[in-house]
């Protein structure tokens, strides 16, 4: 009985301390820097609007999971795509992030997208900010 109430107390330490680290972190991982080069890269379907409609169905496969929508919550400890620190990215940023991932936050690389797929997450991505801006 000593072993169990032990396990248990333990399990619920350990729950409660990911709890509180999650909710100290920053929006982006401050050690995750974007290249200037890349940062300035312009987004080829900027002029396409309706592109990010593409960019939400490969959210919704892709994405979701980690980052969350309106009806899912976020997890491993995912960026919120509507933060300002986020939505204050450059295209080109949001594309070579997407792009190359980040290990040491298990955001997996989606350089096997096809690169317009890519640029269609990235304006969907925008779209996030205007949703939370109307509300």
């Amino acid at each position: 009985m000593a072993v169990l109430r032990a396990f248990f107390f333990l399990v619920a330490t350990l729950v409660l301390t990911s709890i509180a680290f999650a909710q100290d972190r920053p929006a982006v991982d401050p050690n995750w820097v974007v290249p200037p080069k890349a940062a300035e890269k312009k987004n080829p379907l900027g002029n396409h609007p309706d592109a990010a409609a593409g960019g939400g169905k490969i959210f919704s496969h892709t994405c979701v999971t980690c980052h969350g929508d309106a009806t899912h919550a976020r997890t491993n400890n995912a960026p919120d795509l509507f933060s300002p620190d986020v939505q204050a990215e450059s295209d080109g940023a949001l594309f070579w992030r997407i792009s190359n991932g980040n290990a040491r936050t298990a955001m997996p690389s989606f350089s096997t997208l096809p690169e317009g797929q890519r640029w269609q997450l990235v304006m969907y991505i925008r779209t996030l900010a205007r949703r939370t801006a109307s509300k």
